[in-house]
């Protein structure tokens, strides 16, 4: 192979071993692990998972993998329920600088092919962090404001390329058939913002993960593609998706800088967007005693590119609109001072719903970035109650604990996980590189009566 881009990150997901990762590093993976269980086990919540769960099982009759929190179905099945479950409440992970969900697309199919093949906590560790930095690497390396433009969403375009170097590595892929799996990978790409603001977009992320599944164990079979897809003048990746080269960033320090680790987390189940600003309102709530009806009005200043998103998202006529309101969000954060699933499925009272449409007013402050928000609440008796985020909740400049994230996991297991079963998974995902079957965790986050 040449020194092209395909070929260097190929090398690099296939010939990547366990005593390559820094300690950091190989703890952020579990974490990642932990919080995309957590956000599957919440993610029967979610409105559509019937329909994604009676999909599934129309694909194939066979039960050889576990649903977290569910059955068995077959690989296909399991690795596309397992992936709609982990985005289907609005709570999994997000690399910002492409805007770009990770762990549905990366984490399923990489569970769903380490408990067929009976692989080790370690293997599995080892092949998450490469199909995470794969991913992330290739997202750093695009010109984002192009590819925006042109109407490309991450997930489905960028996520394969993560599922496929897991898969391949779980798999033992040489760097020559993992330069293939990407090329197949590549050729799977797709998904745009034609989709947003429909639940479509969590398509996206679940077919990018049967997509990366195909690729790689396609290419193990010998079918041949090309094995320099992401710089091909003619069709390439980054010269079709952004129009230009890709930039440094996708090699800059590669297997010493861990970009993975700017992968952010969320802890509310509502879109990315609204997390400085529930991140803001819980502070302002903190810190001042106050009654939601004792606003007159509630400013929201965000980033001009956030305003024009969701600015006309005032009104909603489910919980999946609902959750990706930042005015209904911040009215009941306000009323009932938590934030968890429940919320969303009061998005009719009327309380609320008079609240987001008359008081909540969102605004545009170009001093303000990514998921950056100042609030504002002026209050009936003239005073005026203010709170800043700078780095939202589980953003890398405002991380998430280990413990935060296992509450979140404990918060979401409810009536479908038991306290032993719960125990063993957290203990196991903790204790990873100890785990001498990933098949006794994926059993463990069965539902009870599915055991």
């Amino acid at each position: 192979m040449s020194d092209d881009l395909t070929a260097t990150l190929a090398r690099f997901a296939s010939d990547l071993r366990y005593e390559d990762i820094p300690e950091r590093v190989q703890e952020y993976s579990k974490d990642l692990l932990l919080d995309a269980v957590a956000c599957a086990l919440a993610g029967y919540a979610g409105e559509d998972t019937s329909k994604v769960s009676r999909f599934a099982c129309q694909l194939a009759q066979s039960e050889e993998s576990s649903i977290i929190g569910g059955g068995r179905l077959s690989l296909t099945g399991a690795t596309m329920l397992n992936g709609f479950l982990i985005t289907a409440v609005s709570m999994c992970d997000v690399y910002r600088p492409t805007a770009t969900h990770l762990q549905p697309v990366i984490v399923s199919p990489a569970l769903a092919i380490a408990q067929r093949d009976d692989a080790s906590g370690r293997d599995l560790l080892v092949a998450l962090v490469a199909g995470f930095e794969t991913a992330v690497r290739i997202a750093a390396g695009v010109d984002y404001a192009s590819f925006r433009k042109a109407g490309w969403h991450g997930p489905g375009t960028i996520g394969p390329f993560g599922s496929a170097a897991a898969v391949g590595r779980l798999r033992g892929l040489d760097p020559d058939i993992m330069a293939v799996a990407l090329g197949l990978a590549g050729s799977q790409a797709a998904g745009t913002f034609a989709a947003w603001g429909t639940p479509s977009v969590k398509f996206h992320q679940f077919r990018g993960a049967l997509s990366g599944l195909m690729a790689a164990l396609l290419a193990e079979q010998g079918f041949v593609a090309t094995r320099e897809f992401l710089t091909a003048a003619d069709g390439g990746f980054y010269p079709t998706y952004c129009g230009a080269s890709a930039g440094e960033a996708a090699t800059a320090g590669l297997r010493s800088h861990w970009e993975m680790q700017q992968i952010a987390l969320r802890p509310w189940p509502t879109s990315a967007a609204s997390q400085g600003v529930v991140t803001a309102l819980f502070d302002l709530v903190r810190e001042h005693d106050f009654k939601a009806r004792d606003i007159q009005r509630l400013e929201l200043h965000v980033s001009p590119a956030c305003r024009d998103a969701y600015a006309n998202r005032r009104t909603f006529s489910g919980r999946w609109e609902a959750s990706a309101s930042i005015h209904y969000t911040a009215a009941v954060v306000l009323h009932d001072r938590t934030l968890w699933m429940e919320q969303f499925e009061r998005y009719e009272d009327p309380e609320l719903q008079q609240f987001a449409q008359e008081r909540v007013e969102l605004i545009a402050d170009p001093a303000l970035t990514a998921e950056q928000a100042r609030v504002e609440a002026r209050m009936k008796d003239g005073a005026v109650l203010r709170a800043r985020c700078d780095a939202s909740k589980g953003t890398p400049e405002n991380p998430m604990t280990r413990a935060e994230i296992e509450h979140k996991c404990r918060r979401a297991a409810g009536g479908r996980l038991g306290d032993v079963q719960l125990r063993f998974v957290l203990d196991a995902i903790s204790n990873l590189e100890d785990l001498k079957s990933v098949r006794t965790l994926m059993e463990a986050l069965q539902r009870v009566e599915s055991r």
